[in-house]
């Protein structure tokens, strides 16, 4: 595949990973990326072009895709400078809460618009971003951008932008739910008897493992994978009786939590 010219506004982690991802997979040819806050040293920034603002972006340089990866807080202040070049590039957005109605305010309605939401596991290429693309942009410009965000992990798409809450809700915060279980499963180990360093050494193992066994059998289902682990009337199924209680288990507590976060997604969206 032919590889682009690309814009990318912010070089913070998500930024970078991007970046090293595309590199890998040679999607890009010449970048440009703009932050006042990184310098072109020591910042993994390699042979790309780093400026300060948008009004040092050389003359000639026409991006196929300008990829807005700065924070959300800062978005609206950031916007207007890229604004000559909607009609010209498609616009990629990885900033939560940020709607197309957002961006088509500042950018006009015809511009072509990603609304993408990746997770912090891009950083090790093992990501999932959940995108949504707006009318006026081509099969060409869908094709690129899915190139982009495939080059650090994988790619699903929507077809109603009202998704992309539950998305970030599910993926875009779920690592921290994994987090938060290996901090649990520690706890309860802790509390078991086990030294705390061993307690918290069993569960990262444990959830990192699992979840490798999960990436490399693609064939088998979660369920499966559960069943294989219990024998009946065992060890593993006194937990999970527990654990998968339907009134007070983890399914209706995750549910609850899922549900809280796509209500606060749909809030900081206003």
């Amino acid at each position: 595949m032919t590889a682009v010219d690309l814009l990318l506004v912010g070089f913070g982690k998500m930024g970078g990973a991007m970046l090293s991802g595309w590199r890998a997979a040679g999607t890009v040819r010449r970048v440009v990326i703009v932050d006042p806050g990184v310098s072109a040293a020591g910042s993994g920034a390699g042979d790309a072009l780093v400026v300060a603002d948008a009004g040092a972006i050389p003359a000639d340089f026409v991006p196929a895709a300008v990829v807005l990866a700065v924070k959300p807080q800062v978005m609206d202040q950031a916007l207007p400078a890229y604004a000559p070049y909607a009609g010209r590039a498609v616009f990629l957005s990885i900033a939560a809460g940020k709607t197309v109605a957002t961006f088509q305010k500042v950018l006009g309605d015809a511009a072509a618009l990603v609304r993408a939401m990746p997770n912090t596991p891009a950083a090790v290429g093992r990501g999932i971003s959940g995108a949504f693309a707006t009318p006026a942009v081509s099969d060409g410009q869908r094709d690129l951008c899915h190139r982009l965000l495939s080059a650090v992990g994988e790619v699903v798409w929507v077809d109603d932008e009202g998704l992309i809450d539950a998305v970030t809700a599910v993926s875009g915060s779920g690592p921290a739910y994994v987090f938060h279980l290996v901090e649990a499963l520690a706890a309860a180990a802790a509390a078991a008897g086990l030294p705390a360093d061993l307690a918290l050494r069993l569960a990262r193992a444990t959830v990192t493992g699992a979840g490798e066994l999960l990436h490399r059998e693609p064939g088998t289902t979660a369920t499966q994978l559960r069943i294989n682990v219990t024998s009946p009337k065992g060890t593993t199924q006194a937990a999970l009786d527990v654990l998968m209680d339907e009134a007070a288990g983890l399914t209706p507590l995750m549910t609850r939590a899922v549900d809280a976060a796509a209500r606060r997604s749909r809030e900081l969206a206003g």
